[in-house]
């Protein structure tokens, strides 16, 4: 098995066929949760699907360590394969992994706006980012100004980006404030329910509300039909 098949058969595949095509290049989704329901892990499965097509990732990352941005991607690629079969994981890993960049900022002294700088600064080195994830943005720390400048960067550079954040609520003005709305074309929620978590789709271009239409399976955390 190779890194088409595992694209393929990806989670991601099951996201897309359910929403009706997923993010497109050039576009912004969010995935929101309270605490320890499994953001992180839709996060890396977002940004895998991308190492898999053998495409360039930059997994941004504002509140967890690079090693542990590492044993994500190590346990995610873990199950899948598991999942799949793959006999031959750890050549197919070390291959998907080599197009992953890692970078690691506080908010605190590094704003969103200098994060696209460093971005662009790949590209100039010769890095062709097609996918970057952000993990831990916080909208108390985060302005406008920022949200749209990683906007212009995904539209102007056909990158597709996924963010996360943590809500407590579960209505799409929870999860991304009203004025930041516009430059999300996917909002995803997941929610506790009494079999598991679910992934409640809030938004996806022009349609709002779909619902939990897909969950995370309890023990891998993968996304997985109902």
């Amino acid at each position: 098995m190779d890194k088409k098949d595992l694209f393929e058969k990806s989670t991601i595949r099951l996201f897309n066929e359910a929403v009706g095509g997923g993010l497109k290049a050039g576009e912004i989704g969010i995935i929101t949760s309270k605490k320890g329901l499994g953001k992180t892990s839709v996060l890396v499965q977002f940004g895998m699907d991308t190492l898999l097509e053998g495409k360039q990732l930059v997994h941004v990352s504002f509140d967890v360590h690079s090693s542990n941005v590492i044993s994500w991607y190590d346990g995610i690629f873990a199950e899948i394969a598991k999942k799949k079969n793959v006999s031959n994981s750890a050549e197919l890993k070390e291959d998907v992994v080599r197009n992953r960049t890692i970078l690691n900022f506080s908010l605190d002294n590094f704003s969103v706006s200098k994060v696209v700088s460093t971005l662009k600064a790949l590209k100039a080195g010769g890095i062709e980012v097609a996918g970057v994830v952000m993990d831990g943005v916080d909208f108390a720390k985060v302005s406008e100004d920022d949200v749209k400048a990683v906007a212009e960067y995904a539209a102007a550079e056909k990158v597709a980006v996924w963010t996360s954040a943590t809500a407590e609520g579960s209505k799409l003005s929870d999860s991304v404030p009203a004025n930041l709305e516009k430059y999300f074309a996917a909002v995803v929620h997941l929610d506790p329910s009494t079999d598991g978590v679910g992934v409640n789709v809030l938004k996806m271009h022009d349609q709002k509300d779909l619902g939990a239409i897909l969950k995370l399976d309890a023990k891998t955390l993968l996304i997985s039909k109902k």
